[in-house]
This record gives C-alpha cells, structure tokens and sequence, in this order.
C-alpha cells in the first residue's frame, strides 16, 4: 500500500503509484491529479509550494 501525497496546486491526495502526472524540481519529485495542475505548478512552482509551507 502506498501513502498517498498531495497535489500541491489543488490540494488533491494523489497515489504517486496512480499519479496522472509528475514534475521534479529541486530534488523534490512532485505528483499531480491531472495534465493542468502539473502545467500550472511548471509555471510558478515557488507560489506552489510557499503555499504548502503555511
């Protein structure tokens, strides 16, 4: 069974076994629900994730 993680764009939880997408940034591999929200992330990754630290 694996944790699931969570979509830092919409804040879905995401199985990354299942995730429809995934981006690597920083050394960090990031999962996503859908094509948009990776799309999304691509373009601003740091208001992203400056959002999950809050």
């Amino acid at each position: 069974m694996t944790d699931k993680v969570i979509d830092p764009v919409c804040g879905m939880e995401v199985d990354p076994e299942k995730a429809s997408e995934k981006a690597d940034y920083q050394g960090h591999t990031y999962f996503f629900c859908a094509p948009g929200c990776k799309v999304q992330f691509e373009q601003e990754p740091n208001s992203y994730l400056e959002k999950q630290e809050t």
